[in-house]
């Protein structure tokens, strides 16, 4: 049996933790679908972990040999990693989107990709073809029985959870219309089991639509809210009261997407002289919508939020920037060291300040760079990135944050590690798959029965570049100085992903033969 040994502590590793070489290997096409069970495996997978692991992320980087401008433009691959009585099976498959049919039956690229793919033909070839293609390819949910591929910019794709058989276009019961887009970060409310999602129709005003569906996947409440300026929002927070969103200080001109020059992304610039808007918007569709600012930043991806008093707390990773997507760049070409990294900042937000103001269109747009209302404070400044709490903590307060993150404790690199951050004492735990390992974003499950809120796992896909091949490795959420309970190595690699979720519902692989 061929294996190799993760480094399981910071210390044994250089600071120089990773070969840029190394790292880009991840980024191949997987071109083939597996299913089989996992016979590979270090350690001893835990007993009373049970249920199944999706993940999903761009799993094709070419059409036929045809390279795409960026990775967020990839068609959308779901992995499946299900547990049951100490045993792995694993299988992924594509999602069949229309697009996705649609090019691999011509062996080319048919659709401009929002990252800046474009067809074959240059500029003319491109121009006025404002098409694009449903990659469903950012996250995945089991919910109310319902497999659903995301994309932020169209309605999920159903999938066969025993299968992965892509079942259709999923407008959820009649809820959405053709065109209309559902997020690919819903939030499960830790306390009610409540599903929150949202939709962006960015503008001069752009509309926020806010979904709150019960566990069985019935809608609650739906309303809708415009904010000013154009809206670029990747994710939401939520606390028991409200949802709160970043609105990045980002300006979007059409033109070269229109002309066939540029993707629509690579139109979205950043303004450092503007503020960032935080919006707040009650659950209760009752209750008016407030709008803060504070500093300039750029923010993808928030941890969680909870409410003290009257006051908010917004926990969020923070660049400085966002960086442009350049038409004739190369991402398997990034250079970390000339980035910001991305930061964990806590963000206190006082709905009595005079500040704190309710908005109707046709209202105050602009104030000072930032406002008495908001303090913020960096709470880690290790390169950081796709945070996970233990999900009853969700709109709760909360203790324990797990990220992925830099092997160096300062400057920019890939993930190569999980770190857990204690918010009460300011204690880390670093585990690290340094030189040769590249991680995934890190999903907290629960052990059963349990009260203790860093009682659980964490399952991250590691990329092996030494063999590659991608691994999942098991870490025990109260002590990662413990190095990992169990690593199952994969017979092939798995193209860096985006997001995944984790359901204690067991799948039975025999239905898929």
């Amino acid at each position: 049996m061929q294996t190799f040994q993760l480094y399981e502590h910071a210390s044994t590793v250089p600071v120089t933790s990773y070969n840029a070489q190394d790292w880009q290997r991840g980024y191949e096409s997987l071109k083939q679908e597996f299913d089989y069970w996992i016979d590979d495996v270090e350690g001893d997978i835990p007993a009373d972990l049970n249920g199944t692991l999706f993940r999903n992320g761009p799993g094709l980087l070419d059409i036929n040999g045809q390279r795409i401008h960026h990775p967020f433009d990839g068609d959308g691959m779901i992995a499946k990693i299900g547990f049951k009585d100490g045993r792995a099976h694993f299988s992924n498959r594509f999602v069949r989107t229309k697009g996705y049919q649609e090019e691999q039956a011509a062996g080319r690229i048919l659709y401009r990709g929002v990252f800046g793919t474009q067809k074959p033909g240059g500029w003319l070839g491109n121009a006025f073809d404002l098409r694009h293609k449903n990659i469903a390819n950012t996250n995945v949910i089991y919910w109310g029985d319902k497999l659903l591929a995301l994309w932020e910019a169209a309605a999920p794709y159903r999938l066969d959870p025993y299968t992965l058989e892509t079942l259709g276009l999923e407008y959820l019961d009649g809820l959405l219309d053709p065109g209309d887009a559902f997020a690919a970060h819903p939030r499960i409310d830790g306390k009610t089991g409540r599903l929150v999602n949202f939709s962006i129709k960015p503008g001069l005003s752009s509309k926020i639509t806010i979904y709150e569906f019960d566990p069985s996947g019935k809608l609650l409440t739906k309303h809708s809210h415009y904010v000013p300026g154009f809206a670029f929002i990747h994710d939401l927070a939520i606390t028991p009261n409200y949802c709160i969103f970043f609105q990045n200080p980002v300006t979007f001109n059409p033109l070269p997407f229109v002309l066939g020059l540029q993707g629509a992304a690579q139109c979205i610039k950043f303004n450092p002289n503007r503020p960032t808007q935080i919006i707040i918007i009650p659950r209760n569709p009752k209750q008016p919508m407030q709008l803060l600012q504070t500093e300039a930043g750029f923010v993808f991806h928030h941890a969680n939020a909870f409410e003290q008093g009257d006051k908010i707390y917004l926990d969020s990773i923070c660049y400085e920037s966002l960086s442009a997507v350049e038409a004739e760049s190369d991402y398997r070409q990034t250079n970390f060291e000339a980035l910001s990294p991305g930061q964990l900042w806590r963000f206190e937000i006082d709905l009595n300040s005079s500040q704190a103001e309710p908005w109707q269109p046709g209202g105050r747009s602009q104030a000072e760079p930032w406002q008495p209302g908001v303090q913020r404070q960096m709470l880690e400044s290790r390169c950081c990135e796709f945070p996970w709490v233990n999900p009853t903590k969700v709109g709760q307060p909360y203790r324990y944050l797990y990220l992925g993150a830099a092997h160096a404790p300062s400057g920019n690199a890939p993930l190569q590690a999980i770190l857990k951050v204690d918010l009460n004492s300011g204690t880390r735990q670093l585990w690290s798959a340094a030189p040769k390992g590249y991680v995934s974003e890190p999903i907290f499950v629960p052990r059963p029965e349990t009260v203790n809120e860093d009682d659980g796992w964490l399952l991250t896909l590691v990329y092996d570049s030494a063999h590659h091949r991608s691994d999942l490795a098991i870490l025990e959420a109260r002590d990662l100085n413990r190095g990992s309970v169990a690593r199952l190595h994969l017979k092939h690699h798995v193209p860096y992903g985006l997001h995944g979720s984790f359901t204690p519902d067991w799948f039975d692989p025999l239905r898929s033969q």
